[in-house]
């Protein structure tokens, strides 16, 4: 599944365009690289989201294409979530 689709399903980016533009943007790394939209997610992958002053570790741990919004947060794991000062 495409990086992008996959924050959308999981909810962790509210809509897909918004999470094609983070990832081109450079605020979504897997595995500790900077990842592009296209990114084919995969179960263990480690992803680090920045949002504005937020750092969001995560890993996944399922691939669905469809989820109900209950279920779409047992797509995966939180690592850590960190408040950064810097901008």
């Amino acid at each position: 599944m495409r990086l992008d689709k996959f924050l959308k399903v999981a909810r962790i980016i509210k809509r897909r365009t918004v999470a094609k533009e983070a990832c081109d943007a450079g605020r979504v790394s897997v595995n500790g690289r900077t990842a592009k939209a296209g990114y084919e997610v995969a179960v263990g992958d480690e992803l680090t989201v920045r949002f504005g002053t937020s750092v969001l570790k995560l890993a996944v741990t399922d691939i669905a294409d469809n989820v109900r919004k209950e279920d779409a947060a047992d797509m995966y794991e939180i690592i850590s979530r960190e408040r950064t000062t810097e901008l």
